[in-house]
């Protein structure tokens, strides 16, 4: 498998193109049933490494606070 077609190296904004791609032709209805599986099985694999990366992005921005004097600072794990 090459890295293009290695899903979880690819960046949240090649797998959410991939996935828009993959969603594009499944509508088309213009696949046939084998391919239009595979699509789907990928497109699932893509919308699950999505969703880990917005996770993991999320948890990122919580753990930032603001200090009373305007800087920025980790969040301390209390």
């Amino acid at each position: 498998m090459t890295a293009k077609n290695d899903i979880s190296v690819m960046s949240f904004e090649d797998a959410l193109a991939a996935l828009e791609a993959i969603v594009r032709g499944l509508e088309s209805g213009q696949q046939k049933l084998e391919d239009a599986i595979t699509a789907y099985e990928r497109g699932a694999a893509l919308k699950k490494h999505c969703e880990a990366k917005l996770a993991e992005a999320e948890a990122r921005v919580q753990a930032i606070v603001a200090r009373a004097d305007g800087t920025l600072a980790l969040k301390s794990e209390d």
